[in-house]
């Protein structure tokens, strides 16, 4: 080889040498940087921010241009296990990744730990679908039970102060003295003049029977004085059935004449509710007449319903507000709890008793009435939107764990300030479903539903998907 060729090669290998040693200086600073990068996080798929059952492969954007949020290996592996989606309307037809029913709704997912429910029915529901369809719960709490009730009322006669004037013989109105509905009388005080033949006849008996008294002598045999003062003594009698006053007996005594017509008189104090008569019409015997009423003191009826009526016992202190009597709020207390319904309104009527000395209070007045039941009830309690009332059964859910909702059949009692009694099937302290309890209910329904009609499919297949590998949805948007 001469010089020229021997240079040649020498150049060559110096030069590979040089890129080689360039390379090298380049190459590793890239490989310690990497080395010091964490790794990549692995995306299996990507999930509607509004609607985590809807998934996808690849990024995308929903209708409002939210894009779907990722949904790392680690994450999913953290999440519970599910075996297969069910649908919605048709319990028995499943699918092994999501998917849509013909109507457009989403199959339900079905966990592996669903298995574990404690109850049948038992409800599992992911958090995020809890949150976005409104569930929320509140604790079922020892209370002490009080009702305040509010009510309207009728203001009515005191009945112990009616009084009636009937006839006790029949006759003829001579002369009205009262004529007015609503006027103020007093007691004795004269209402009407009546002639009637049989208090006419009687008053000529008395007459003649204190005449035979009178002429009574010392030879009179003793047989014949007891039959005169006898028959004066039931001729008087008689007068004073027939509601002749003493005062005309005594006038008759000092020999007084007989007279065509008697005086009624009113027999109490207070105000003419009533008249029956006018002056020359025929009366007959039993006649209502006159009806006085005294006003001094008022009755208050107010209506209770049913569920009401268990909270009201004597005593229990009322207030009372009348139109008729503006800014005054009237006290009283219930004086009687009547022991029956009406049957037209389905309401019981309760008694209160008002003083009403200035005659300020007039019957048939309405009253608003606040009732301030003294009745006191020691009990579990649930506010009474947790209630799920479905024909004569009466049902909550119980949130048992996590995302676990499981159906408890209650026995309820009273009612008061939003709040129900639990007599069994709930203990203070659980949890209760308050809101979206009835999207609950329906699902709960076709759990159990599906369970009473394929108890062994079921079962067979929780038992072959128990462990098979969990996959990556399919895209369902």
């Amino acid at each position: 080889m001469n010089k020229a060729g021997l240079a040649t090669v020498v150049f060559a290998l110096a030069a590979v040498a040089a890129a080689a040693y360039w390379l090298g200086r380049s190459q590793a600073p890239a490989t310690a940087a990497a080395a010091s990068q964490p790794q990549t996080r692995k995306v299996l798929f990507y999930r509607n921010p509004m609607n985590p059952s809807v998934t996808s492969p690849v990024p995308a954007k929903d209708e409002m241009g939210m894009d779907y949020v990722p949904v790392y290996a680690e994450e999913a592996a953290a999440e519970r296990k599910v075996l297969f989606y069910r649908n919605p309307m048709n319990p028995s037809v499943t699918s092994p990744v999501p998917a849509k029913d013909e109507m457009g709704m989403e199959y339900v997912p079905v966990y592996a730990d669903a298995g574990a429910q404690s109850a049948p029915g038992t409800v599992m529901i992911d958090a995020a679908i809890a949150q976005n369809i409104g569930v929320r719960t509140a604790l079922a709490e020892r209370r002490t039970m009080t009702r305040q009730i509010r009510t309207v009322g009728r203001v009515d006669y005191d009945e112990q102060g009616l009084s009636h004037v009937h006839l006790r013989s029949e006759g003829w109105v001579e002369k009205l003295l009262v004529a007015e509905t609503g006027q103020a009388v007093k007691a004795g005080q004269p209402l009407l003049t009546l002639y009637s033949p049989l208090i006419v006849s009687t008053e000529q008996e008395y007459r003649l029977a204190l005449r035979g008294v009178a002429a009574l002598g010392d030879d009179t045999p003793l047989e014949i004085a007891e039959q005169a003062r006898a028959l004066l003594a039931s001729t008087a009698e008689r007068l004073r059935l027939l509601d002749v006053p003493e005062a005309e007996l005594m006038r008759l005594q000092r020999g007084g004449d007989i007279r065509r017509e008697i005086t009624l008189t009113a027999p109490a104090s207070g105000i003419v509710q009533y008249i029956g008569a006018r002056e020359g019409q025929f009366l007959a015997a039993q006649a209502d007449v006159f009806r006085v009423a005294d006003l001094s003191t008022v009755w208050v009826l107010a209506d209770l319903y049913e569920d009401e009526v268990p909270w009201v016992q004597v005593g229990d202190r009322a207030e009372l507000r009348l139109r008729g009597v503006p800014g005054e709020a009237l006290q009283a207390r219930v004086d009687y709890v009547y022991p029956y319904l009406e049957g037209k309104t389905r309401t019981q009527k309760v008694r209160l008793v008002l003083p009403n000395p200035e005659g300020l209070i007039k019957p048939d007045m309405y009253a608003d009435v606040t009732l301030d039941a003294g009745r006191r009830i020691e009990a579990v309690t649930v506010p009474d939107a947790a209630i799920v009332r479905s024909g004569t059964r009466a049902q909550v859910f119980v949130q048992t764990a996590p995302g676990r909702f499981e159906p408890r059949e209650v026995q309820l009692g009273a009612v008061a300030g939003g709040y129900v009694q639990v007599l069994e099937g709930v203990d203070a302290g659980d949890p209760v479903v308050v809101s979206s309890q009835f999207l609950i209910d329906s699902e709960s329904k076709l759990r159990e539903a599906a369970a009473k009609m394929t108890p062994q499919a079921a079962s067979d297949h929780d038992a072959t998907n128990m462990d098979a590998e969990p996959q990556a949805p399919a895209h369902s948007h």
